[in-house]
């Protein structure tokens, strides 16, 4: 039976009842070494659950929890013929995104690709995966006429508003 030193005291990690390869919580793992414990592997564990649960039982609850992706950081900004809008997404491929409109909206998604690694990864604080940007301007805009460019993984589109909805100030008499 090994034993290893565990938080002050003692854990038998080859008895029947002990979970000896209990995911890197200072155990010994059968090995006779020490594993680091990992604080987040338990966090991770129960998020999965977590986002399980909500999954089988609300499956049309909206992406609150994270099933379509992110929302990457944007700015609209608006001039007297168009909006403009920037998006953050560094690492994006410019193949990876899709830009829609429908009637004021403006529907941004696409992917952020995990990149290939060849050593194992410690700590992650990019988001990877789906993203999706949604927003409703103020006044009709010219779809057809939408100009998108991707420059230092900033996302730069330029939607003109429409001409045939101006608008115009009425007098109230």
């Amino acid at each position: 039976m090994t034993q290893s030193r565990q938080r002050g005291g003692t854990s038998d990690t080859g008895s029947a009842g002990g979970n000896g390869g209990n995911g890197g919580t200072g155990s010994t793992g059968g090995t006779g070494t020490l594993t680091r414990y990992d604080p987040f592997a338990e966090f991770n564990r129960l998020t999965r659950q977590l986002t399980q649960l909500v999954d089988d039982r609300w499956p049309d609850m909206p992406s609150l929890i994270g099933r379509d992706g992110f929302s990457p950081p944007a700015d609209v900004e608006e001039t007297d013929d168009a909006y403009l809008i920037e998006l953050d997404l560094p690492g994006v491929d410019k193949k990876d995104i899709d830009v829609e409109t429908s009637g004021r909206r403006l529907l941004v998604r696409g992917e952020r690709k995990e990149k290939q690694r060849s050593g194992m990864l410690r700590w992650q604080t990019r988001t990877v995966g789906r993203f999706r940007y949604e927003v409703v301007l103020p006044d009709q805009i010219d779809g057809g006429d939408i100009e998108a460019t991707m420059n230092d993984g900033v996302l730069r589109l330029r939607v003109p508003k429409s001409k045939t909805a101006d608008r115009r100030r009425i007098e109230v008499k």
